[in-house]
């Protein structure tokens, strides 16, 4: 048994070693398919890397629910474009004197036409990309009669749409619930009918400034997440028909702006800054507690018509007067009640351009003004 058992072994031994002598480079071809396994080309222009952070600071989390992302391919990228692999979901076609929109692949999130000479957004063009967050259209020549209909309403995640610097004359739209800031400033845009911005309740900044604007009525009213408005550089008589409850900053300046109605600010109790400077106020078309908030940090109410400083909230710490023809300093204006106790948080008052002297300001001023640290007269 023992001498069987041997010849068994050895048996086996040789025809083992005859089948490793049929390939004797056999562990060569094994190691070889196991580096083309993990191998990639370090010129490669799509390597396999983590993604980098998104441009301009925006964090999101893996466009990928599992390992890494596949790799797009040269020809997903239109050639007038730049389209890095560190940023696999932005297209760059900024400065590049095109005169069109190019194909947007399904992919981005980000594209970038800026400063180029497109005149018109054609319907359906970001179609195949509904899941844009920015796009940057502004200096360019696009003008309202060239805008699709429904080209942003497929846009159910957009967030940041900016058209200024360009030539509308009309609001766009309709436009996507998801908006979160809309820039339209420096146009041509006359007036905002009562539902342009129906819808935009996630709105937090909208910028119109340096248009043309004559009318804005009650568009306003819907924007509950509103907290920057900018109408500053427009035609305006009259301020817009009930502000936003949320909105903290509110630009009017450089309107012809004659009147502020009564507890104006009263339904936007978070309002920190004002600016009406550059219109016509007059006091007679201002009521008593107009500006009598005390949420407001800023007043400007520089280069109007006044002749008497409007009565202020004790919280107000910056008030700017100047340029107006005010020739009396009321201290009332400023402390109903003047004692240790009771005086204003002012800390800079600008009355300077005015038609009043020093010598008029009022013995107990200091005890009022205590905190100010500039007063321009």
């Amino acid at each position: 048994m023992q001498w069987a058992s041997i010849l068994l072994l050895a048996g086996l031994c040789s025809l083992t070693q005859g089948q490793y002598d049929e390939d004797s480079h056999w562990w060569i071809q094994y190691l070889r398919n196991q580096q083309q396994s993990t191998y990639y080309d370090p010129y490669d222009p799509y390597p396999y890397e983590p993604s980098e952070p998104y441009p301009y600071g925006v964090e999101e989390g893996p466009a990928y629910a599992y390992g890494t992302p596949p790799l797009p391919e040269p020809r997903d990228c239109p050639q007038e474009c730049d389209c890095p692999p560190n940023f696999p979901t932005a297209m760059y076609c900024d400065n590049r004197n095109l005169k069109y929109l190019p194909f947007v692949p399904s992919r981005m999130k980000y594209v970038y036409f800026q400063n180029n000479q497109i005149s018109a957004i054609q319907e359906g063009v970001f179609d195949n990309a509904t899941g844009l967050l920015w796009i940057a259209l502004h200096g360019n020549q696009i003008t309202s009669d060239k805008i699709g209909r429904k080209v942003f309403s497929k846009l159910r995640q957009l967030e940041r749409l900016y058209l200024d610097h360009n030539n509308l004359t009309r609001m766009p739209g309709p436009l996507p619930r998801s908006l979160r800031e809309l820039h339209l400033d420096h146009n041509q845009i006359s007036r905002v009918p009562s539902n342009a911005l129906e819808g935009l309740e996630n709105l937090t900044a909208l910028y119109l400034h340096h248009n043309e604007i004559q009318e804005v009525g009650s568009s306003m009213r819907g924007l509950r997440s509103l907290i920057l408005l900018d109408l500053s550089y427009n035609h305006l008589r009259r301020v817009p028909d009930g502000l936003p409850s949320a909105l903290e900053q509110l630009y009017l300046e450089h309107n012809n702006v004659y009147t502020v109605p009564d507890n104006y600010f009263r339904g936007s109790p978070k309002l920190l800054y004002v600016r009406l400077s550059h219109n016509s106020l007059t006091n007679n078309g201002l009521a008593t507690n107009t500006f009598n908030s005390s949420s407001l940090l800023e007043l400007d109410l520089s280069y109007n018509q006044l002749q008497k400083i409007p009565p202020v909230n004790t919280n107000l710490e910056n008030l700017y007067l100047q340029g107006n023809r005010i020739n009396e300093f009321s201290i009332s204006s400023f402390c109903t009640v003047v004692d240790v106790m009771n005086f204003s948080k002012l800390q800079v008052l600008r009355l300077d351009g005015n038609e009043i002297k020093r010598s008029a300001v009022p013995a107990d001023a200091p005890l009022c003004l205590r905190l100010a640290s500039v007063i321009e007269i």
